[in-house]
């Protein structure tokens, strides 16, 4: 004979399966984003999570999570790491295409350097990609040697193929020139400076 779950019974199941859920993803903001991700035979770890903020108001527009081989509090050792990287981006907010494509080239701006002109083609690659995007969409970067691939709303990958241009996309989060403090300290597992 089967006997019907003690309403109790359900409710300490329910948590449990929430506590197993929290022990292997990390949230902010109400987004939760895993603890690990694979690519290319590697097993990443997250690394850390942060908020991009836009306007004074500090309006959020997304959640960045930074996933590496090897946990890093140092900016600098992961731009130069050769190991593979990802960056998922998680939208909280819709943004339209051209404001995305916009911030993109803002951000190159800044943190490019010497080597604008040979990764203007990448960019603009990277900005082909860029549909509208609602609350919700998820854009990931993985850093590969020699190229970054790119995908949107979890579609298949797009390769853009040059090494700097993963550098300085990378930059763009953990750079110099961040979009916002927060988001590159979260990023690396820091609070906030």
């Amino acid at each position: 004979m089967i006997f019907p779950m003690k309403p109790f019974r359900s409710v300490a199941l329910i948590a449990l399966g929430i506590s197993v859920l929290s022990a292997n993803a990390a949230s902010l903001l109400g987004v939760e984003m895993p603890e690990t991700q694979k690519s290319g035979g590697k097993s990443l770890v997250l690394n850390g999570l942060g908020a991009r903020e836009a306007t004074l108001f500090k309006v959020k527009v997304y959640v960045g999570a930074l996933y590496l081989e090897a946990p890093s509090h140092n900016a600098e050792e992961i731009l130069a790491s050769p190991g593979i990287k990802r960056v998922l981006l998680h939208f909280v907010r819709e943004v339209d295409a051209g404001k995305i494509r916009d911030a993109w080239k803002e951000a190159f701006e800044k943190n490019c350097g010497a080597d604008c002109g040979s990764t203007s083609h990448a960019l603009a690659r990277l900005n082909s990609l860029m549909p509208d995007l609602r609350s919700g969409d998820r854009l990931s970067f993985t850093f590969l040697p020699g190229k970054v691939e790119v995908a949107v709303r979890d579609s298949a990958p797009t390769a853009i193929e040059s090494e700097k241009f993963g550098t300085i996309l990378l930059a763009t989060w953990l750079g110099k020139n961040p979009p916002n403090s927060g988001l590159k300290a979260g990023m690396l597992g820091r609070k906030e400076p």
